[in-house]
């Protein structure tokens, strides 16, 4: 047991099962898991209903977790990162079932001509990380990056298997927005979702608001141990490495640096859940937000050890039970226990940050508590 740190924000009476929750989370969390700082937050129909913060954002408890705190949210952002794809879509810029290579002629090299932005979008295109070992500090080189992707072959055959592509599929996404749009990921997000704190690349001068992360205890368990799996997690190069921590939140990489809060991701993840909206604006029409969210593969995956049901960009709650209990729910989960979601059927967005670290890959406890809690008024 730890003490509880005062617990801020709102939270109507309906819901006091989930600021219960939030408040557990720090003094008897399940697996030992206490927070050290945390946030959740809940829209319905697009509203701010439930945020809740508290904690500390450093480990020597110096710094409270506060409604201005900054949390990287890691994987959280590939759900970001596939509502800017399918708001090309919308504007005519991008058709899922297109192939990549039509867009992007160098990516089809190498057996990669006939992969499609839909199966590159839910991880089918063989390409979960670098084939070979390569130098960690490749990542901070935009170009060397994408070049050496657009010579590698696929690992498996393309639109056979999902197979979970932790950093990569940020480039991809990233450089086909960049080629039809003329924006970066992280301009766009700025630009077309002002007012929200949500950041890819962030600037120096926001770096004083992020919270400290306190790493996990242990490894994530990805099962038995193969090519493709080491190609995703655990050779040297798999992720950036070789540069300071500020180098590495200003860069752009829509699938693994996002900087958010959790009011704001769940936010943008409302317009999933209402439609297409987003306090009124249309942002998707019901086609598009069909395409993006519709299941285009599900089962075994080859580098998570669940059976997956993926989306174009997003996790498909269908067979995990993670987002609620609905099985249309889409969203996405983060390393170290970070979460988003969207539920069409209830017209619920959530997300859960924190700054101490769990290894389950999907699926947080915590947030499994927080969200538990949230459908006993649904």
């Amino acid at each position: 047991m730890t003490d509880l740190p005062d617990i801020h924000g709102v939270c109507p009476d309906r819901f006091a099962a989930v600021k219960d929750a939030f408040a557990a989370n720090f003094t008897d969390a399940p697996e030992g898991l206490n927070e050290q700082g945390a946030r959740f937050s809940v829209c319905v129909d697009g509203a701010v209903i439930v945020d809740l913060w508290g904690g500390w954002a450093d480990a020597a408890r110096t710094l409270p977790f506060g409604e201005r705190t900054l949390t990287p949210v890691f994987s959280t952002g590939k759900a970001v990162m596939a509502l800017l794809i399918a708001t090309c879509v919308e504007r005519g810029l991008l058709d899922y079932e297109a192939t990549v290579a039509s867009y992007w002629p160098a990516f089809g090299q190498a057996g990669k001509d006939q992969i499609t932005v839909g199966q590159m979008m839910s991880h089918q295109a063989g390409l979960p990380g670098f084939d070979t070992p390569e130098d960690p500090a490749i990542w901070f080189d935009r170009e060397a990056t994408l070049a050496r992707l657009c010579a590698q072959a696929p690992m498996w055959a393309p639109g056979t298997a999902s197979g979970y592509s932790p950093i990569v599929i940020g480039y991809l996404a990233g450089e086909l927005f960049r080629i039809v749009d003329g924006r970066t990921m992280g301009t766009a997000l700025r630009e077309d979702f002002s007012g929200l704190d949500l950041w890819i690349g962030l600037p120096e001068a926001e770096h004083g608001r992020v919270a400290q992360m306190r790493k996990p205890a242990k490894a994530s368990d990805l099962g038995g141990v193969d090519p493709v799996k080491t190609a995703a997690f655990l050779d040297r190069g798999s992720s950036p490495g070789g540069r300071g921590s500020a180098e590495w939140r200003m860069i752009e990489i829509p699938s693994a640096n996002m900087h958010a809060t959790a009011r704001d991701l769940a936010r943008i993840m409302g317009v999933i859940a209402t439609g297409g909206t987003l306090e009124g604006r249309a942002v998707l029409s019901a086609g598009t937000l069909a395409e993006a969210t519709r299941e285009r593969i599900h089962g075994r995956d080859k580098v998570l050890p669940f059976d997956m049901g993926w989306a174009a960009g997003f996790t498909r709650n269908d067979g995990l039970d993670i987002f609620g209990p609905n099985v249309e729910a889409v969203g996405h989960c983060g390393w170290g226990g970070s979460t988003a979601f969207a539920d069409p059927a209830t017209k619920v967005s959530a997300a859960y940050v924190m700054n101490r670290q769990s290894p389950h890959l999907i699926g947080d406890p915590r947030a499994q508590r927080l969200i538990g809690a949230l459908y006993q008024v649904f």
